[in-house]
């Protein structure tokens, strides 16, 4: 049994990836902002937790963290304002990990996308560049923060029928199922070989926890 904080608990795939935990004897918290949201993390067998992680320095984010035996990130500003962008997804993102850091809870999996890096060749013009900045930078942070982290990058995220079968070696355009990516999180969650990775995919053939076993 783990305990498994999700931020952004109220996520399409957080919503998918709680009952999977659950399933298997884990103990899932997931972190939400609007208390309303509160019946629909509990339906999934997870127990709702409301912060604004926004607005929590580290110390608040410590509290929110402390005790758990690993983080998961999905949580995100949606395509709001290029501020909030920033606000949510590279500076709350930063200080949750320092916050995991602090509280010694070392396993933290950080949900991406496809393409996410300092060179990720999206234009100052585009409604997407916050997005890319931030991720990109959070994903760096992660990398040197000594934490044992997993990055998952799928592709473009569809409402399908989740299929259970990935590709990791040559993901495509990475279009994947959100309940697909609920499950990519479970098995890294499961396989500690999956520390210190970056795993990018998308749809294909490949049952999920081989596929995220295989070493690049």
């Amino acid at each position: 049994m783990s305990r498994v904080l999700i931020f952004g608990g109220h996520g399409k795939i957080a919503l998918r990836l709680a009952p999977l935990l659950v399933e298997r004897g884990d103990v899932v918290t997931g972190v939400i902002r609007n208390p309303d949201h509160a019946d629909d993390v509990a339906a999934t067998g997870a127990i709702p937790l409301i912060a604004d992680v926004e607005h929590l320095d580290a110390a608040a984010l410590g509290d929110v963290v402390q005790g758990q035996d690993a983080v998961v990130w999905s949580a995100g500003a949606g395509g709001g304002s290029p501020e909030r962008t920033y606000a949510v997804d590279r500076d709350a993102a930063i200080r949750s990990m320092e916050a995991a850091k602090a509280e010694g809870v070392s396993r933290y999996v950080m949900v991406s996308y496809l393409g996410a890096r300092p060179d990720h060749g999206v234009s100052e013009g585009s409604s997407f560049f916050a997005y890319a900045e931030a991720k990109a930078a959070a994903d760096k942070h992660l990398r040197t923060s000594e934490l044992d982290y997993t990055i998952l990058q799928p592709g473009p995220l569809t409402l399908d029928e989740p299929t259970g079968l990935i590709e990791v070696a040559d993901p495509g355009d990475g279009r994947v199922a959100r309940a697909d990516v609920a499950g990519v999180i479970a098995a890294v969650l499961a396989d500690g070989g999956t520390v210190g990775r970056t795993i990018a995919f998308g749809n294909g053939g490949t049952p999920i926890a081989e596929a995220v076993a295989a070493r690049p």
